[in-house]
């Protein structure tokens, strides 16, 4: 195979990865190997990063682990719902086993001169979007949540995050068994051509 031809099928390879992203609804028991996620998060640092301050931060759960941040997740569920009922505060403290590897990715910004923190933020969803089509690429899938708990002193302090750190998402990652389905790449009314 010429090496334009090699090109070609590469790109055609990501794009196809790009435009059949989509949500893993229900993951596999089988647990992606520790060089997976270390190539997922090999190409999530690779994002482009104006002044290269690498905004971004991981924390990778698997295994018993995930309990630390189900502890919290109850906890803080607790202190918003204090009447809530032992089956609900169960459920809630499940969310952390929806995978089995959940990598929390928070963003540390910092004042620069010449870089907004819009710009550290935007970086962060870049790694992110990167992780995820790497994770395409090796047969995995993934599902990004957020909800209260990315806010919370709770799930923060449990995870030994900086005082400066901001949960980004907690991205659940893993072999998919059912997946959403695709979305419409609906953007002519969300475009300006000039």
């Amino acid at each position: 195979m010429s090496n334009e031809n090699s090109q070609r099928s590469a790109g055609e390879a990501a794009l196809q990865l790009i435009t059949s992203r989509s949500s893993v609804k229900k993951f596999a028991d089988e647990v992606p190997s520790r060089a997976q996620i270390e190539t997922l998060l090999s190409a999530a640092s690779r994002a482009p990063d104006h002044g290269r301050l690498a905004p971004w931060r991981f924390a990778v759960l698997q295994g018993a682990s995930r309990e630390i941040l189900s502890r919290a997740m109850q906890a803080a569920f607790v202190e918003r719902n204090p009447t809530a009922d032992a089956e609900t505060f169960e459920r809630e403290g499940s969310k952390a086993f929806r995978s089995p590897v959940l990598i929390v990715v928070t963003a540390v910004t910092q004042e620069h001169p010449k870089v907004p923190e819009i710009e550290q933020w935007v970086a962060v969803g870049a790694a992110v979007q990167n992780l995820w089509t790497a994770a395409q690429a090796v047969g995995l899938g993934c599902a990004w949540k957020t909800g209260s708990h990315a806010y919370s002193a709770h799930v923060l302090k449990a995870l030994d995050c900086a005082p400066t750190e901001k949960i980004i998402g907690f991205l659940h990652v893993g072999v998919p068994l059912a997946v959403a389905p695709v979305r419409p790449a609906e953007f002519a009314d969300k475009t300006r051509w000039l």
